[in-house]
């Protein structure tokens, strides 16, 4: 039978599904139990709460179909799912899909909606995708957008396209490209940046990423699609997939983002909020993949938002 998402109250014990084989027992526990904190769910695997056919297991335990998991009441607060979704937002969504059949689906993912729910995010695209699509047995996001940045998301509906998805994204098999307005004018067509990229949480609690010599290897090539002179619309190629790591090596380079409020300019956001521009100019706009099980290879394109074509019609009448 399919997981169900225990209850916080009482063990629950769960019989793997063959969807749900191959993956690590701590990996399966934190996606079952949303919010959790992993030194939580470490610890029970580790004083042998978690069991696996009633034996002890180490994290690094891969689950079998036909195992039976004890699993221990790990929830800290009464957070629950949620249950439904707007009529509004399920519209959006399905109205957004660009691609699907039995392996996977691709959104057009909207600015402003999160891919995961969190501390004070009640809902995102996967929670309303498994409340939309109920019949779908396994559903799992294969990468990760910014809440503000809009474009081309991939779901996997199984686990063996979900692993040869991430597997083509860690061996720089899937080719990434965006859209993204940045300030000024660059100084080259194409212009390469390699700079290594550390994450970490300042005082307020917020994320923030910056280039360290400490950090992990990024590497971004810009490349010019038209100059306005104040802005300049580029098409960007991701090689490497961090978070943050456009704009970031964006700022670094003197020309961020427009309408970045965590990196960018305050006076340049301020200019282009004239010529319309409400939001962060963002999108991940194809994705040149293979599918995960015929292999053949797939452009997958999500047309630049309405909102942000006009933007730019205002910046080439100016």
């Amino acid at each position: 039978m399919a997981a169900h998402k225990p209850q916080s109250q009482k063990v629950q014990f769960i019989e793997i599904s063959a969807s749900q084989a191959g993956q690590r027992i701590d990996n399966f526990l934190l996606t079952l139990e949303k919010g959790v904190p992993k030194s939580r769910i470490y610890r029970a695997i580790r004083k042998g709460e978690v069991r696996v056919n009633k034996g002890r297991i180490k994290q690094t335990y891969k689950i079998e179909a036909g195992d039976v998991i004890r699993v221990p009441p790990l929830q800290v607060s009464e957070k629950t799912a949620p249950t439904e979704i707007n009529e509004s937002l399920q519209q959006q969504l399905l109205a957004s899909i660009i691609f699907e059949d039995d392996a996977m689906l691709v959104l057009n993912k909207p600015s402003g909606l999160a891919v995961h729910a969190g501390t004070q995010i009640q809902v995102g695209v996967i929670e309303a995708f498994r409340l939309i699509k109920p019949e779908l047995e396994f559903i799992e996001l294969v990468h990760r957008l910014d809440r503000d940045t809009s474009g081309c998301l991939l779901i996997a509906k199984s686990r063996e396209s979900l692993l040869n998805l991430q597997q083509q994204m860690l061996s720089d098999q899937i080719d990434k490209r965006y859209l993204t307005l940045l300030k000024g004018e660059m100084n080259s067509d194409e212009v390469y940046i390699e700079q290594p990229l550390q994450k970490n949480t300042v005082s307020s609690g917020e994320r923030m990423v910056k280039v360290d010599p400490e950090g992990k290897s990024a590497k971004t090539l810009f490349i010019k699609r038209q100059s306005y002179g104040i802005a300049q619309l580029s098409e960007v190629k991701l090689f490497t997939g961090r978070t943050h790591q456009i704009r970031v090596h964006s700022a670094w380079s003197g020309h961020p983002v427009a309408g970045d409020d965590k990196y960018g300019d305050r006076e340049f956001n301020k200019q282009m909020k004239t010529f319309g521009l409400k939001r962060l100019f963002l999108h991940a706009w194809r994705l040149g993949i293979h599918h995960p099980i015929t292999k053949e290879p797939l452009s997958l394109e999500a047309p630049l938002p309405e909102k942000l074509q006009q933007v730019i019609k205002q910046l080439e009448q100016a």
